[in-house]
């Protein structure tokens, strides 16, 4: 059957229709904006081991009620502040753990000079303000460290029973110069580079880093402070962690703390995301900022565990690790540092001299002669001086990147490596057109021009086992 409505019946159903959506909109539902999970947030400031004045935040949850379990957080590598782990921070708040995160000292560390010692007091300082705080529980106030921050971490829990437990994120189980010289060769090999170009970054200009004092703290070894580590341990690493060689660390770090006594700890590999635990699009070869959607989920139960009980020893199986790092190989004789600089020595006199001699014959006044072999000495030079500034420019580059900047690859080279290795080949031919052009016509020559000729010859000479030495040279 069929209703037909009038005027009348049509302006009481608008009217209904308004007062029902009124109704909606002002109920204490429908006007309730989506719930705020962001945490409470507030500046800190405490004071490290040497007085130094340090500055932090402080995440908590929103909802009170009790203590709550709390963490410190240390950074990686590197001058970051605070700001690098504001969301992985807010997460753990979001999960109910009060956070401290805070900008790591600029006094005593830098690019070149680390005292992972120091870090480690200055986790203990903040520790001991996060335990002194409202709405925390003193009994599960642990450390988070990531990376570089597992050393600080591992050596602060060594040192204090305030530390209730330790979570960590890419740790390295082994010396940083072996680790780092690891990492070369993965990113190197991800960008399709092979040859001589992987085998020198990972030897010789490892080694001279070393030996040069630019890599602090190359030789630190973390097993000893792990050995010392007696809180419950949850080490995490990313099954694409392209970085702390995951596999040898996780078994290394389990080996030093069952050596010591420790069987309270978790071996987890936490799928599908790279050495920070962040989520990657490069197979954990990028460095993209994204937590996953799960981010915190495991480790905010386990800390939960922890007043239940202490948590079972678990292994997760290692994910493969294709290559296996390697010490560094002991240095032989012309491995010294006097050898190297008396080449690089011969090689800046004999391939700058000869332009700077020839800028100040030009100048003065005295009779010029005709010399020989002018064409060549000028390739020796101009070749050899290319080589010899710009070979170590861009080793230099790709250890500021981390060897994660390679641009275009050509013939597994990179392009800046197979232009040296051109004018290295350009400068061995010169060499020897040089000494040629010399042998057939040294009498047209006085002695001031013998001495510039026999100086730059000789660094031709000494150019060519430098080359093979530095990889310029070999495929």
């Amino acid at each position: 059957m069929r209703l037909a409505y009038g005027p009348c019946s049509r302006r009481l159903l608008l009217l209904l229709s308004a007062a029902c959506v009124a109704l909606m909109l002002l109920s204490p539902t429908a006007a309730a904006s989506p719930p705020d999970d962001r945490p409470a947030s507030i500046e800190v400031s405490f004071t490290g081991v040497d007085g130094v004045r340090l500055n932090g935040t402080v995440l908590s949850p929103t909802a009170g009620g009790r203590d709550r379990p709390a963490l410190v957080m240390v950074p990686g590598a590197g001058p970051g502040g605070r700001s690098e782990l504001r969301a992985a921070a807010e997460s753990y708040a979001r999960h109910g753990i009060v956070t401290l995160i805070y900008d790591k000292r600029t006094t005593g560390y830098s690019t070149l000079h680390r005292d992972y010692s120091l870090l480690a007091e200055d986790a203990l300082a903040a520790l001991r303000l996060l335990r002194d705080r409202p709405g925390v529980d003193r009994a599960r106030t642990g450390m988070w460290g990531l990376s570089e921050g597992a050393w600080a971490v591992s050596l602060a829990a060594s040192r204090s029973a305030e530390v209730s437990f330790v979570i960590t994120a890419g740790a390295v189980g082994m010396e940083p110069a072996r680790q780092q010289a690891w990492a070369y060769g993965e990113y190197l090999a991800h960008a399709g580079v092979s040859g001589s170009l992987p085998r020198t970054m990972q030897g010789p200009f490892t080694r001279h880093l070393v030996g040069g004092g630019l890599f602090p703290e190359a030789d630190y070894d973390p097993v000893p402070a792990w050995q010392r580590v007696r809180q419950p341990v949850l080490a995490e690493w990313g099954t694409l962690d392209r970085e702390a060689a995951p596999q040898e660390s996780s078994r290394i770090i389990a080996r030093a703390l069952n050596r010591g006594g420790n069987r309270r700890y978790t071996i987890r590999f936490v799928p599908d995301v790279r050495h920070n635990l962040n989520a990657t699009r490069d197979h954990g070869f990028d460095r993209i900022s994204r937590l996953p959607s799960d981010y915190a989920d495991f480790e905010a139960s386990w800390v939960e565990r922890l007043s239940l009980g202490l948590p079972p020893r678990s292994i997760d199986p290692a994910p493969h690790q294709q290559r296996k790092t390697r010490a560094l190989p002991s240095p032989v004789w012309y491995d010294a540092g006097r050898v190297q600089l008396a080449a690089l020595c011969i090689l800046a006199i004999g391939f700058a001299g000869y332009p700077l001699c020839a800028l100040v014959r030009r100048v003065g006044t005295g009779p010029r002669r005709r010399v020989p072999s002018l064409r060549a000495a000028r390739w020796l030079s101009g070749t050899g001086l290319a080589v010899l500034v710009g070979m170590p420019v861009y080793l230099l580059f790709l250890a500021l990147t981390a060897a994660g900047v390679t641009g275009p690859v050509l013939l597994g080279r990179t392009l800046p490596w197979l232009a040296l290795q051109l004018l290295s080949v350009a400068a061995v031919g010169a060499t020897a057109w040089t000494g040629v052009s010399w042998w057939h016509g040294p009498g047209r020559a006085g002695r001031a021009e013998r001495v510039r000729f026999g100086l730059l010859f000789a660094a031709g000479l000494v150019f060519v086992p430098w080359g093979i030495y530095w990889g310029l040279l070999v495929p």
